[in-house]
């Protein structure tokens, strides 16, 4: 069964990151970042299926070296906490040939440069050995600012803007569930994705807890729950009990996927989100996390 997930992260140097740190470890490459001097070596990693850079037709020609394309990146930011990247993670379906995953990756990459005159470091990974093996991706990584034959240029605004930025992702998660979608269908095969919430969809059931691939995997190799999933539901049973006996709901710390964060950009919606979450779990009963 095909999966949606879309998410959108920004990569800053005030969290200690870099673009070209970011490039080489998603391409499984070695970068040297000429601003710090530090070596980025990754070229033992493995998982790495593809790794392409995806330009505007206008873009000089060393862009097409990656080192120098992240350098150049780095370069061009001046404070110390800029942004100097923006990633978007996608799920690629695990129905399509590896071929056709690729494919998909690079034309949605290939319509956010053309739409933001940026650059596109696309990364297609394979899933990790310990966890789910459905779970193909790619990391997209972006440019913070266009770039045309005199190097880089202005910031792509459009996307750093708390309201803009927001309304964006939203389209762009649209259009990655049609063009997923196509393709699906181009090959035959009738899975669909859906990008909208469960509220959207008018679905009543419970939203799913992530489990993540390690526990995940595990469960469907041994058939059993496993401790994470315990752990939740046991944490919800407890809140439960708390909640019956103050006679109220309240507002619980529970652990939620952090692409909440990401793909709203918004604090308060995110928490609005989280709580909203809770209030459903709560009333069921358990979360249904199968």
């Amino acid at each position: 069964m095909a999966i949606y997930h879309l998410s959108v992260k920004a990569i800053s140097r005030s969290a200690g990151r870099s673009g070209t740190a970011s490039s080489a470890y998603r391409s499984g490459e070695k970068i040297e970042d000429e601003r710090t001097g530090e070596v980025h070596d990754y070229t033992r990693r493995s998982g790495v299926e593809s790794a392409d850079l995806v330009l505007p037709e206008d873009a000089p020609d060393w862009a097409a070296d990656r080192a120098a394309l992240w350098n150049a990146a780095e370069q061009a930011e001046t404070r110390k906490n800029a942004t100097v990247a923006r990633e978007f993670e996608i799920a690629l379906p695990e129905e399509l040939p590896p071929a056709e995953r690729r494919r998909l990756a690079l034309d949605f990459a290939g319509e956010l440069v053309q739409r933001h005159g940026c650059a596109a470091d696309v990364a297609v990974h394979a899933p990790g050995k310990a966890g789910d093996q459905r779970n193909h991706h790619a990391h997209i990584l972006l440019t913070t600012r266009r770039i045309g034959p005199d190097g880089f240029t202005e910031k792509t605004r459009e996307l750093d803007d708390r309201k803009t930025g927001k309304e964006l992702v939203s389209e762009w998660r649209e259009r990655f569930a049609e063009l997923q979608n196509a393709r699906l269908q181009e090959n035959g095969i009738a899975a669909q994705v859906d990008h909208r919430s469960l509220a959207e969809q008018g679905q009543d059931r419970a939203p799913t807890r992530h489990l993540g691939p390690a526990a995940s995997g595990y469960e469907r190799r041994t058939g059993q729950p496993s401790r994470r999933r315990l752990d939740f539901e046991q944490e919800v049973s407890e809140r439960l009990k708390l909640a019956k006996e103050a006679g109220e709901l309240e507002r619980q710390d529970l652990a939620v996927d952090q692409s909440i964060l990401d793909l709203s950009g918004d604090l308060e919606a995110a928490r609005a989100e989280r709580d909203r979450i809770i209030r459903e779990e709560i009333a069921q009963g358990i979360a249904d996390i199968g």
